[in-house]
């Protein structure tokens, strides 16, 4: 390929240089585009169907991260030693990436668009997902593609209580906020946050401060576009006849607006709206039979889509001129609220939440370290102890469909009440549990995500997880007709569907945890994210109070059958030790104890019962292992070895020491056969340890009952004296000499044969 087909850009964003390149690869996409940061490179295509897909009524794009794992130097972890399905992580950067760019394409266009990115390359410093933004929102604007961008993304960090613009991952570390924004050259279309209570000020100056880091790499992006940009094609509009939207609304606002505004309880609202929605389609079903002409045929499925543009309009203006939302309630109220906990019998922590219509019921469960997930991803984090998982089933909206795993909306959406709860989890030498949370979503109308926040709070206190504060969450609408603008507190399924904005927001009473942004519209002010967080922030702590009439702080003890886990330190040194041949030492202890036991690399292990007396046991076993003798302490010890000159005694799992004949007893021994056998147990006390480790050891000792400085003085005085011959008589070993009764204390023969 020609040098001048190639076309290189660069632009500063906080620290670092990223540099755009086009015209080298994929040169049969829509547009293609390289984004490098360090020696993190992203990849991007962007291509448009010819045709229209037929039968739909939405805009079908799809984007899709690919994460490869030769972009960091490793071969997958899996069987087949291959890439398979994406990720969690890869998952959630192609929600974060698809979220701004969907609003700024034509409304009416039904041409397949289809967004591919690919991690060439990771440096395990720069991260991935606002590069693969940009390189998206790159590629649509050099492409024949319509859409009305361009769109920029940055994160934020507040790393010692300054805002950081585009910090690395280790930079990231040491930072209490993980904020990722993205929006055009006017307004903000898109967040996502996590943060460890940071308050709404804090937050409203690190979104300005991001919008202002975007502009010039939207301004790049536009002279990109003048320079080197392909012309726009036309596509395929499926808007409806605008003569048969204006029949449609004469023939059943009237109807609908006295529907809207008399009909508060949502069931009727619906049954009454579909009367009048079946009366208009068997209306013009009859028409069409009686026209011969197949051209002057009315579409039904236009006939609808025109009745539900009035349905949107009559709500939409009853809320933003009369104030009133269709339940009836004004901007600010919540829906009534309840919180239990403690339901589910067996499970080690549960807890349901109800707010209105919606409700969801959350289950905790405890495990030991080995549960925690291994992670086969680009990222540098190899393990996670906190798991949230959230679950979206048919019953949930009374529909039926089958049941084929997790969508992406619901991984989104675990993952969202994750981050909201994922700063307040202990850490792991506090509490040493993997967490994992489910949330079962009961019923739903608006907001489940939310309300999963609520209910895993409410399980993890049930639990006994000493999380740092309660957390709770509230999901924030928009309606904005012209200059009209109504900020939506709490706002229910059909608020989402016609609204402008799905802003949620998690906190604690300190500060918020958790921030999404969804909207239909190009951008949101400052204004109106100020006025959507001030709202927010009251609801929190109104649902944070009906939370702590369920459960104040978390339950003082773990349930019943959660596991117990104790943690110790041992000497890294040692864990061979524990571990045994083949594993043999560290299987016999969990066999005879029934624990589980995780050792990691640094020495800390972890002991994991279901009863306090056999842990307790496990980890005595593992502390006689890994203990180093200590002088003058007294341990029982079984006899392994006998020879003439003393017996050998196994005093600690896998450590043995000799107690010379002359310390077998208080007094003269003849033999060691006749003191002690094989098998034995003895109480002995440790009196020496050599530079070599070799142990001496005194049965003596225990019997008239010597301190460890004695134990060290007396070792010391006798040593000379037990180094008599190994045959006959053995007088001149035994530091008393004599016979005890007769006081002699001479030390014995001190220069007889050893």
């Amino acid at each position: 390929m020609s040098d001048s087909n190639i076309h290189r850009y660069t632009v500063k964003l906080g620290n670092s240089e990223l540099i755009i390149e086009t015209g080298r690869l994929a040169e049969q996409a829509g547009g293609a585009v390289t984004v490098t940061e360090g020696e993190t490179m992203v990849f991007a295509t962007t291509t448009m169907s010819k045709t229209a897909r037929e039968g739909i009524d939405f805009f079908p794009l799809s984007v899709d991260f690919e994460e490869k794992m030769y972009a960091a130097g490793r071969i997958p972890g899996s069987f087949f030693r291959r890439e398979g399905r994406p990720s969690e992580q890869a998952i959630l950067a192609s929600r974060v990436i698809d979220r701004p760019l969907r609003p700024l394409f034509p409304k009416n266009m039904r041409n397949e668009v289809q967004v591919i990115l690919t991690a060439f390359s990771h440096d395990q410093e720069h991260q991935v997902d606002m590069l693969g933004m940009i390189a998206a929102s790159t590629a649509l604007m050099i492409s024949n593609i319509p859409w009305d961008g361009p769109v920029a993304g940055v994160r934020i960090g507040l790393i010692d209580d300054e805002l950081v613009v585009n910090p690395t991952i280790s930079e990231m570390e040491n930072s209490i906020l993980d904020l990722r924004i993205a929006g055009t050259a006017d307004s903000i279309n898109m967040v996502e946050c996590g943060a460890t209570e940071v308050d709404e000020e804090t937050m409203l100056r690190a979104l300005t401060l991001g919008h202002q880091a975007i502009q010039p790499i939207i301004e790049l992006q536009r002279s990109i576009r003048a320079e080197i940009g392909k012309e726009k094609s036309e596509y395929i509009s499926t808007k409806i006849d605008e003569a048969l939207g204006v029949e449609v609304a004469e023939k059943t606002r009237s109807q609908v607006r006295q529907i809207v505004v008399e009909q508060t309880d949502r069931e009727e609202r619906n049954a009454a709206l579909e009367v009048v929605r079946e009366a208009l389609t068997s209306e013009y079903e009859a028409k069409n039979a009686e026209s011969a002409d197949a051209e002057q045929q009315v579409k039904l499925g236009d006939v609808r889509e025109a009745f539900s543009q009035v349905i949107k309009e009559e709500v939409r203006r009853r809320i933003v001129e009369d104030g009133v939302r269709p339940d009836g309630r004004d901007y600010f109220t919540i829906r009534p609220l309840s919180a239990e906990v403690g339901l589910i019998p067996r499970v080690h922590g549960s807890g349901l939440f109800k707010r209105g219509q919606t409700q969801v019921l959350t289950i905790a469960t405890l495990g030991t370290p080995r549960d925690s997930q291994m992670l086969d991803g680009l990222s540098p984090e190899d393990t996670k102890r906190y798991l949230h998982h959230y679950n979206f089933p048919p019953y949930s909206t009374g529909e039926t469909y089958p049941l084929r795993g997790p969508k992406r909306r619901e991984i989104g959406h675990g993952a969202l009440a994750e981050t909201a709860l994922r700063n307040m989890i202990p850490a792991e030498d506090e509490f040493p549990y993997t967490i994992r949370l489910v949330s079962e979503v009961m019923s739903s109308n608006g907001s489940t995500s939310m309300a999963s926040v609520c209910g895993s709070t409410l399980a993890l206190m049930d639990a006994g997880v000493p999380i740092a504060r309660p957390v709770a969450g509230i999901a924030m609408g928009l309606i904005k007709e012209g200059d009209n603008v109504a900020v939506l507190t709490d706002i229910q399924g059909m608020e989402d569907h016609l609204g402008d904005m799905d802003f949620k927001v998690a906190g604690t009473v300190n500060g918020i945890t958790a921030l999404q942004m969804d909207i239909k519209i190009k951008g949101v002010s400052e204004e109106i994210m100020r006025k959507a967080l001030a709202q927010a922030k009251t609801a929190r702590m109104q649902i944070l109070e009906v939370m702590k009439g369920a459960i104040a702080e978390p339950r003082s003890e773990l349930g019943d059958y959660a596991p117990r886990i104790i943690t110790i330190k041992i000497d890294p040194d040692k864990i061979g030790a524990v571990i045994g041949p083949g594993g043999k030492i560290i299987r016999s202890i969990q066999e005879r104890t029934g624990s589980k036991i995780d050792i990691e690399e640094d020495g800390t292990v972890f002991v994991a019962c279901a009863d306090g007396p056999s842990a307790t046991l496990a980890v005595e076993e593992i502390q006689a292992l890994t203990e180093d003798a200590e002088i003058g302490r007294i341990y029982t010890g079984r006899v392994t070895r006998i020879e003439s000159y003393g017996a050998f005694v196994e005093f600690l799992p896998g450590r043995e020491g000799m107690v010379h004949i002359s310390q077998l007893a208080d007094y003269r021994v003849e033999s060691v056969e006749s003191e002690v056998k094989l098998g034995d147990e003895i109480m002995v006390m440790v009196t020496d340890v050599d530079e070599g480790g070799k142990v001496r050891l005194s049965r003596q000792a225990v019997l008239e009952g010597w301190t460890a400085e004695e134990a060290r003085s007396r070792d010391r005085g006798g040593r000379s004296g037990d180094r008599g011959g190994r045959g006959g008589d053995r007088r001149g070993g035994d530091r008393r000499g004599g016979d005890r009764r007769g006081g002699d204390r001479r030390g014995g023969d001190r220069g007889g044969r050893r």
